[in-house]
């Protein structure tokens, strides 16, 4: 395996905030907002995320939903390596069952040439989708097979990532491109490191094999809270100290939305909770504008719905939103927290992030 240091992995808390912070964004699109403005919001929230002291900015992959515009994380990320310097850069994550594992590692090997020592790879092994577009996605409709065969398909893609496979393999003589055969090649200086691979997860699956492995684990707290206790105990219980990391190494993604008032605040989450109502009853669409997401008329069961979801989301004001992420570092014990924050426009989203590293003095301000 090719070096990866721990501190590669670990991230440094910065100001007062208890742990790390850093940022998933899912490069949302709202309702008069175009794919191009999502995007370039994207690359403002990782230049502030860069400038103010969070760790890592992430894009996590989804498909068919006109309100996420995060497809293709790869294309993203090497878009946002040429507008930052210092941030690591990520995928949290990439959907292994959708690709060949040859495909990613040579995306996030061209990514490591990129941008080096800058770059993590986050699995998951969902389908970020519903099951016919998984299906048009792997053309198959057997995706379950997909997610069994995770473990193996992690193994081949950490085989391609170091260039180690043995002898006889079917696979002994493909090399992965940009990659380890450049340092190995006649006259090659090319560098030996690679990506860390972290697992993400929503349940105890992941967490359990990223223990077994040795690697870091990132766990889908904004949409599974749940399960994020007993996960992290399986993941720290699983543990086996590897070569990657002597010591377990969790983050939680966290909903988390800062405003000038609690009432602003209410009004920007609420469209985020529309949009996933919507989505969750089969109407995926763009972010409702916050206007709409108030006046909107909920049954009694959809309130319910969207009660239970808020309940989850860590919003208010700056010292309100900073007692809700101090809580929720000290309950779970993560040592990492990166916050997503889901709203209509990229300008509250941009105001909660400041608003964040403000309450907790991070650098740059």
């Amino acid at each position: 395996m090719d070096e990866i240091r721990g501190d590669e992995i670990r991230g440094k808390a910065e100001g007062t905030a208890p742990v790390p912070l850093s940022v998933l964004d899912l490069v949302t699109v709202g309702q008069g907002r175009t794919a191009t403005q999502a995007l370039r919001t994207g690359v403002e929230i990782a230049q502030l995320a860069e400038r103010r002291g969070f760790h890592r900015y992430w894009v996590a992959e989804h498909h068919s939903m006109p309100g996420v515009a995060s497809s293709s994380p790869a294309v993203i990320l090497a878009h946002t390596a040429a507008h930052t310097e210092r941030i690591r850069l990520g995928s949290g994550g990439v959907m292994l069952p959708n690709h060949a594992p040859l495909v990613i590692a040579e995306q996030f090997g061209t990514l490591e040439a990129m941008a080096p020592g800058r770059v993590d790879l986050g699995l998951g092994r969902a389908p970020g989708t519903d099951g016919a577009t998984a299906a048009a996605l792997r053309r198959t409709e057997r995706l379950n097979e997909g997610a069994d065969d995770f473990p193996q398909q992690l193994m081949e893609l950490t085989r391609f990532l170091d260039d180690d496979f043995p002898d006889g393999h079917p696979y002994a003589r493909i090399h992965a491109v940009p990659g380890p055969v450049q340092a190995t090649s006649e006259g090659g200086v090319q560098s030996p490191g690679r990506p860390p691979l972290w697992l993400l997860g929503s349940s105890g699956f992941s967490a359990r094999l990223a223990g077994m492995l040795g690697l870091p684990f990132a766990f889908a707290h904004h949409f599974s809270a749940q399960n994020t206790i007993p996960a992290l105990e399986l993941y720290r219980e699983s543990f086996k100290p590897s070569a990657v990391l002597d010591a377990p190494y969790a983050l939680i993604g966290v909903a988390a939305l800062a405003a000038d008032d609690e009432r602003e605040a209410r009004r920007q989450v609420l469209t985020g909770a529309l949009s996933m109502l919507r989505l969750r009853s089969g109407r995926p669409g763009l972010v409702p504008t916050p206007e709409e997401a108030e006046a909107y008329a909920f049954t009694p069961m959809e309130r319910e719905f969207v009660d239970s979801w808020l309940v989850n989301i860590v919003h208010g004001t700056a010292d309100e939103v900073r007692t809700g992420l101090d809580d929720l570092a000290k309950r779970t014990g993560a040592d990492e927290l990166m916050i997503t924050a889901n709203a209509h426009g990229g300008e509250a989203r941009l105001r909660s992030y400041g608003l964040i590293a403000d309450v907790y003095g991070l650098p740059g301000a």
